[in-house]
Parts: C-alpha cells; structure tokens; sequence
C-alpha cells in the first residue's frame, strides 16, 4: 500500500504526443516536475539510510576501478525496506515507462540506488543492456536525483539517437569503454546532451541508449535513486557474457531461457487496464 501523503505516487503524469515521440527518437527524455521535492526528501532520507547501511565499498577513491569511482551502487533496496518499496513501486514513474516505451505493462527488473561522492569520478559512457539477459529492446530506466544536480555533481548525459547504433553494445563499463566511444561517436551523428537536472525533474533512457555522467566536482555526494523496466511480456534469453549470467541469477533466480521474466523479484508494477 503506497502512503497516502505523497498521492503522486500513485497518480498519473500526463505525457504529451510530442513528449513520447521524443523518447522513441532520441532513445531518453527529461520530464520536469514528476516528484515533489517534499516527497524525494522523505523518501530519500530512507533511501540514503539504506545505502549507508547496505553498501560495502571502504576503499578510498584512489584504490578503485573506474567503476568503483564513478559511484557507490546499492542493488534493491526494495527488499530491504517497506518505504523503499513504496518508491519502486510508484505507479506514476511505471506507467510513464510503460507508456513511453508504448507496452501494455511493465515489470520490476532491479532498483539501483547510485550515490556519487565528493571527488567521485567520471562514470564511462556505456548501455545498461550489455548486462541484461533479455528478450527485446523494451527496458527503460528511470533516473530519479534526489536533490537538484546542476552540472558539477555530475549529472547523468545522453548520445540522443545512440540506441540504434549498434558499435559498442560489446563493451562493459570501463576507461576502455569510454575512450573506444568517445572516438566512434566523433564521427557519429549522436549528439552529446549534458544538462543540469532541477529538483523533481527525472529522466528515462532505452536500455540500448549510450550515457555517461560527469565527476562530482562538489563537497556533497549526489544522491540518485534508479528503477529498471522491462516489457510485462519480456522473455529470458540465453547469456552473451558473464555479466548476463550473473544477472540471471541474480535478478531472475530460477529462471532459465525461455521462460518469462518472472521470477519473484520481477514483480508487474504497472498494467494498463479500463480508464488506464
């Protein structure tokens, strides 16, 4: 049961025609104004909570991958906490999803809490699919900052068009990735687009669009809290790397090629019905 004090949870946000088309062009839209900033400040006190208590990273910055700089990563949080659930479970940010990805419905794949701290670096240009074991392009993520995030907390980036280009679906997130892609897309027609995000102001991207986020250049972590979608209909596909199956077993336990994707942790969380 979602909480009845932060009614937009639940209800929904209206999307326009234009908006939609943006989306299925570009590959990522920003969406102003979906969550008040009274509701990330309560739940993002939870959050936060969370990601202190859960994460594991103790190694200082100068010891880390590119990876383990770019942020500390904290994988559902929904199983954790009642209140984060209520957040993963937000009807309005699925229904977004599942409306601008044009499906009937869509699942849970995995939450991700991202928190960025003071002086972490640049994350590596990349596509959340590499990872992913499934059937079709139908996955979104949502990108939800919970404080305003102007350009020196390091603000997550976009090559608009960049799902349909096929160089670099190969790479896993690293410095190798980043320099590969920064030359491929010099003589590519993808535009890099890095804009600040205001509070309340939250993001989709396809599961096949390529971005990045810049280093946090401020004396305050950048708190970000990201739901992954997919297609109510997605189907299990056998693992391309080692990556793919450790996230079926990891986020589609006892699920195997072929079957829908399912499993107790996939859970539908939007489903168009009458008056939608």
């Amino acid at each position: 049961m979602l909480s009845p004090a932060f009614p937009e949870l639940q209800s929904p946000y209206s999307l326009t025609p234009a908006q939609v088309a943006q989306f299925r062009r570009d590959g990522f839209i920003k969406l102003k104004q979906v969550l008040s900033p009274a509701l990330l400040a309560d739940y993002g006190r939870e959050i936060t909570n969370q990601v202190g208590r859960l994460s594991r990273e103790t190694r200082p910055l100068a010891e880390r991958t590119a990876y383990g700089k770019a942020f500390l990563q904290v994988m559902n949080l929904w199983t954790k906490s009642e209140v984060v659930r209520e957040f993963c479970f937000s009807r309005r940010l699925a229904r977004l999803a599942a409306e601008l990805m044009g499906v009937r419905g869509v699942r849970l794949y995995h939450d991700q809490a991202l928190y960025k701290e003071p002086g972490g670096g640049l994350t590596p240009m990349h596509v959340d699919q590499y990872y992913w074991p499934l059937s079709s392009e139908q996955t979104c993520t949502v990108w939800v900052p919970l404080q305003a995030t102007p350009m020196e907390l390091g603000p997550l980036s976009f090559r608009a068009g960049s799902h349909r280009f096929k160089f670099g679906r190969d790479l896993a997130i690293s410095e190798d990735s980043e320099a590969k892609l920064q030359d491929a897309f010099k003589v590519s027609n993808y535009a890099l687009v890095e804009e600040p995000f205001d509070l309340g102001e939250v993001s989709y991207h396809y599961g096949w669009t390529f971005h990045r986020a810049g280093p946090n250049q401020s004396n305050a972590p950048r708190a970000v809290m990201t739901v992954i979608y997919m297609d109510a209909d997605m189907r299990v596909v056998p693992p391309e790397n080692k990556h793919q199956e450790v996230d079926l077993a990891t986020w589609l336990p006892g699920l195997k090629p072929g079957d829908l994707a399912a499993s107790p942790l996939n859970p539908v969380v939007y489903e168009a019905g009458p008056g939608k």
